[in-house]
């Protein structure tokens, strides 16, 4: 089945346009998701739109209301919303352009993908494509998705564009409450300097392929075994409980212990020849003693004879 676009239009960049389709780039269809059963029957609960005073009511005959006063609302139909139409309603029109840099990764929120629709507008699209990615910018622009108005960070990707909409200022919450009641602390530079040890060796490339939902694996195993006819639960292993109270200890032993993947290698690995400047810092064997007079002069002891019976 063909992914459906989530939204349809033009992307225009100054007096140049194309028609462009707008997919989610992000899919939750493979998580695992729950109905309310009732276990006395086995029936799926069906959630039922009821008025207090007529009671129930077909979900088609209601419509939004805004509420602006205590049980007082506004009344707007699907087809009152929808008369809202602004420009970014059905164009995305790039307004300037940022370095990537620029932009907090707090404001960054849902990816889509931006294709081109059809082949009327492919040259104007790749021409745009194209012009981003040797400015090395990233567009800014607006497009309304829902009934939100969103501001998007759009940046060449491929043969077709990534577009993420951006959290609004009045989104994110000022840290600076938070950040403030942080007490001050003097930093142990011996500590400092273990801590970025140990971070040099734990570093590694980003492989997004080795972050799994754990707690879903857990949930699909549980599910499996109910199948299967057991009824025991899946315990996750407990959590280490080191009861380290030394912090200058307790830097010591992680950077002694090493990385997780070091840990996991085989000791074939482990057990590695030693590079050259490691055989370089190998500390060389004591010579052993020269021989004195004293200890030359002395003959060596005469062999004990055995006796015989």
């Amino acid at each position: 089945m063909a992914q459906r676009p989530t939204w349809e239009g033009h992307l225009r960049l100054s007096l140049v346009a194309c028609p462009v389709s707008l997919y989610p780039a992000i899919s939750g269809s493979e998580q695992i998701r729950f109905h309310l059963i009732n276990p006395a029957t086995g029936n799926r609960i069906r959630t039922q739109t009821i008025d207090p005073e007529s009671g129930e009511v077909e979900r088609k005959e209601l419509v939004r209301g805004y509420e602006y006063e205590k049980d007082q609302y506004i009344l707007l139909t699907d087809e009152e919303i929808k008369s809202v139409r602004l420009e970014s309603t059905r164009t995305i029109d790039i307004e300037h352009f940022v370095d990537a840099a620029a932009i907090d990764r707090i404001w960054w929120n849902d990816p889509y993908y931006l294709v081109p629709d059809g082949k009327a507008g492919i040259d104007a699209f790749t021409v745009i494509r194209e012009a981003m990615a040797h400015a090395s910018k990233i567009a800014l622009a607006r497009v309304v998705l829902g009934t939100r108005e969103r501001i998007v960070a759009i940046e060449p990707r491929g043969k077709g564009m990534l577009v993420t909409t951006l959290r609004s200022h009045d989104e994110v919450r000022s840290e600076k409450a938070l950040f403030d009641a942080v007490p001050e602390a003097k930093t142990n530079a011996g500590m400092v300097d273990i801590a970025e040890r140990i971070i040099a060796q734990q570093a590694g490339p980003f492989d997004p392929t080795a972050f799994t939902d754990r707690y879903e694996e857990a949930l699909r195993e549980l599910i499996q075994s109910k199948q299967d006819g057991g009824g025991g639960g899946v315990t996750a292993p407990p959590p280490r409980d080191d009861n380290v109270i030394d912090l200058m200890e307790a830097l010591r032993r992680s950077l002694e212990g090493g990385s997780a993947e070091t840990q996991r290698r085989p000791a074939a690995q482990k057990s590695a020849k030693p590079t050259a400047k490691a055989a370089a810092e190998k500390p060389k064997a004591k010579p052993s003693p020269k021989p004195t007079a004293k200890t030359a002069a002395k003959p060596a002891p005469k062999p004990r004879k055995r006796a015989t019976g």
